[in-house]
């Protein structure tokens, strides 16, 4: 016997014992043991439970079918027996333990389509909905197309916004050894921070844009930061395109922005704790009244440096 032969208790005969035969038309054997080969997997059970529900078994075990049987009496279905023993614990009681997994699921609908056991279908078809609900994504992430789409996005956003732009086609210039490497680096990490705040912050991704590699924050509809990752470097006399990786600073700003969450007045303690020099956030205005905090904070690194990045013996 398979090792996937299922014997139930409950109809199984005592071990040497052989379900007693007879002929299957008109439905005479009653709750007399049939055997049933199905792919390789051996199954007892009666014509009772294969004839309780109109479906294709029903049709083979009350006579409107021909049935096949091998030289031992096994009656045989050309099918894969894995799920069948499910199949009967469902004629048996109409409703079973489904598989937790979707192809699981999937494979044991298929068999019961194919048996045309509606109830057992339906059961598979609502359980395949209700985990396809539990895979929904994590968050979304809103790809910028145009500038148009992203002025309303943020402004109709009732959430802080962080907008990652990258656009690694952009550039006259030949990049340094590590570039890539940073460039993969500012995405990972915006990445993880779209999933750590998400719910909180709406984090949008900028191809388009003129920079290679800039972060943008807002809050309220505002820009409030912005974090270019960009400089041109000079190496063997030529001008080099070199992207940093500031990865404490676009911590810093992120964590900045939350302060912007609903409601929609920003906690006036929370921005001064927050600032880098109270004394000069009081003391700096400029001549339309605004504070320093009222103004975007770009921080760039280098522009134009002086910096060989070849490595040591080259």
């Amino acid at each position: 016997m398979s090792g996937d032969t299922c014997l139930g208790s409950a109809l199984c005969p005592a071990a040497g014992h052989k379900p007693k035969g007879g002929g299957l038309k008109g439905g005479s054997l009653g709750n007399k043991y049939v055997r049933l080969n199905v792919g390789g997997s051996l199954y007892y059970t009666t014509v009772q439970v294969l004839t309780r529900h109109d479906t294709m078994l029903k049709a083979m075990f009350s006579g409107r079918m021909e049935v096949l049987t091998d030289k031992e009496g096994w009656i045989l279905i050309d099918r894969c027996g894995k799920h069948f023993g499910t199949i009967l614990n469902y004629l048996r009681d109409d409703t079973i333990a489904l598989p937790k997994h979707r192809q699981e699921i999937k494979a044991l609908m298929a068999e019961a389509k194919y048996y045309l056991i509606q109830g057992l279908v339906d059961m598979c078809q609502a359980a395949l909905q209700d985990k396809k609900d539990l895979y929904e994504p994590v968050c979304s992430i809103p790809i910028i197309t145009s500038p148009k789409e992203e002025e309303r996005l943020i402004e109709s956003s009732m959430k802080p916004v962080v907008k990652l732009l990258y656009n690694r086609s952009n550039n006259k210039y030949s990049y340094t050894s590590n570039s890539d490497d940073n460039l993969l680096k500012n995405i990972e990490l915006f990445d993880k921070l779209s999933l750590r705040f998400n719910g909180r912050v709406l984090f949008i991704k900028d191809v388009i844009g003129d920079e290679i590699c800039c972060w943008s924050f807002y809050g309220q509809g505002r820009k409030l930061a912005e974090v270019c990752c960009t400089s041109i470097v000079y190496a063997t006399e030529k001008k080099q395109t070199k992207v940093e990786f500031p990865e404490a600073r676009i911590y810093e700003e992120t964590l900045n922005v939350l302060l912007y969450e609903t409601p929609r007045v920003p906690d006036n303690s929370l921005l001064e704790a927050t600032s880098r020099s109270r004394s000069q956030a009081s003391h700096c205005e400029d001549d339309d009244g605004f504070e320093l905090r009222d103004r975007v904070r770009r921080i760039h690194v280098k522009r134009y440096s002086t910096y060989d990045d070849r490595q040591l013996g080259h």
